[in-house]
């Protein structure tokens, strides 16, 4: 957990300095400005999806519900795989 913290604190900082300075959307919008964008952009999302299949097999195995950080990472990316690291470990204990 302390890993993944020291990870969800500056990415959350980081976040919400980009939201503020463009909004959710510009945040979008701007992915659409170049094809490295778009690159980067589909390297993310190709990320976010095989996360979610993880997470989804991995509580199955802990018999968590992954349901809520699949929504998450819809919404806001990494920060559901990221939150459910720290569920994850915090049910390990």
């Amino acid at each position: 957990p302390a890993v993944v913290l020291s990870l969800l604190v500056p990415f959350s900082l980081l976040s919400t300095y980009a939201m503020w300075e463009v909004g959710y959307i510009g945040i979008f919008t701007s992915s659409f400005s170049n094809w490295g964008t778009v690159q980067v952009l589909c390297d993310l999302v190709v990320v976010c999806v095989l996360a979610m299949i993880w997470m989804v097999n991995d509580a199955r195995a802990r018999v968590l519900n992954a349901w809520p950080y699949v929504v998450v990472t819809l919404l806001a990316g990494s920060f559901g795989p990221l939150l459910y690291l720290l569920r994850r470990g915090r049910a390990a204990v």
